[in-house]
């Protein structure tokens, strides 16, 4: 995928340090210290144009979000974005950082127990069998993601690829993951208004094509947090 970005951008993100950070390593288990704040930090990983993120954190002022994608462009587009989203729903911007990052290092930008939770939203499917690797929910990544994840950790993964979604339930399920809130068709009765939908889940939905969701238990508390509200459901 290349994107061709306006003259200037550079720039024009260097201009805004107080959302777009260029060079995160320097950051690695120091986040905290970023957002001036111990509150809970969650990360979309490949943010595409911002939309989800920016809501998100615009909407919840008590959390830390962190965006990351790895071109220039699309940082930018997740700035212009995140200031709309302040101008519709107020509040500053405070809680979200903006990140460009290769997502293949994400062990060099966070650091053991940094992050409460993942998103993966709409992650490219990498196809062919021989880039199985590539896909953001192959063993090799999520062995990454349980490192830097705290003990109430979780992933949140939708995607519209169904051969994606298949094979994340066997790498999730290979590593001995607990997975929860399944879905293959997430708005089949209409819109989740729970949820905060991505440009590319809106487009698709719209056309009637199915969204698949889980979120995967990672964490010791959030396991046991999970367990201990499936006990009280059974004993109702």
């Amino acid at each position: 995928m290349r994107l061709r970005g306006r003259k200037g951008i550079l720039e024009a993100l260097e201009a805004q340090p107080e959302l777009a950070i260029l060079q995160p390593e320097q950051f690695k288990g120091k986040w905290s210290s970023v957002f001036g704040n111990d509150r809970p930090i969650h990360v979309e990983l490949g943010m595409g144009k911002g939309r989800f993120i920016s809501q998100l954190s615009a909407l919840n002022p008590d959390i830390n979000y962190i965006g990351v994608d790895m071109y220039d462009e699309l940082i930018r587009r997740g700035c212009e974005k995140a200031r709309e989203s302040r101008e519709e729903h107020g509040g500053d911007l405070s809680n979200l950082r903006l990140v460009r990052y290769n997502i293949e290092s994400i062990e060099n930008m966070f650091g053991d127990n940094e992050i409460e939770r993942i998103y993966l939203n709409f992650s490219d499917p990498w196809p062919k069998k021989k880039h199985a690797r590539r896909r953001l929910t192959h063993g090799g990544f999520v062995k990454k993601y349980e490192d830097i994840l705290n003990d109430n950790g979780q992933i949140h993964f939708k995607t519209d690829s169904r051969s994606l979604f298949e094979f994340s339930l066997n790498s999730f399920a290979d590593l001995g993951l607990r997975m929860r809130n399944i879905s293959l068709d997430l708005h089949a009765e209409g819109p989740r208004t729970d949820l905060i939908m991505t440009e590319y889940e809106t487009k698709f939905s719209e056309k009637g094509m199915p969204i698949h969701r889980m979120e995967v238990v990672i964490g010791k508390q959030a396991l046991a947090d999970h367990l201990q509200a499936l006990a009280n459901t059974e004993d109702k």
